[in-house]
């Protein structure tokens, strides 16, 4: 079945870094739009960014633009982000989805959390 499993989330000190992946299976990885997303308790869920299936093109929120980079690996299925000069404003529960026409497919998120 369908499944997307995310990795990499803990906590870390305000400035540090921390890179999360999402494992995918059951579907042909290569051909779905991957992005990432998060929420913060009591806030919606907000897009943060997107890759194209190729790995041609990349879009970022403005909160993250310059600090965090979208990657992924077709070969193992894999998309990852890269998390860099992280702040307290970044704690949230971080999610990958996967996204080819009307199918949408979200793992079930790691936490991730900035504190001193």
């Amino acid at each position: 079945q369908v499944q997307l499993v995310e990795s990499g989330g803990g906590l870390v000190q305000p400035g540090g870094s921390l890179r999360l992946s999402c494992a995918a299976s059951g579907f042909t990885f290569s051909e779905y739009v991957m992005s990432w997303y998060r929420q913060a308790p009591g806030k919606e869920r907000e897009w943060i960014t997107t890759i194209t299936k190729t790995n041609g093109s990349t879009n970022y929120a403005d909160s993250v633009k310059g600090r965090f980079t979208i990657t992924r690996h077709n070969a193992k299925n894999t998309v990852y982000l890269q998390m860099n000069s992280l702040k307290p404003e970044d704690t949230a529960v971080y999610y990958c989805k996967a996204t080819k026409t009307r199918f949408n497919y979200w793992g079930q998120g790691t936490q991730v959390t900035v504190s001193s």
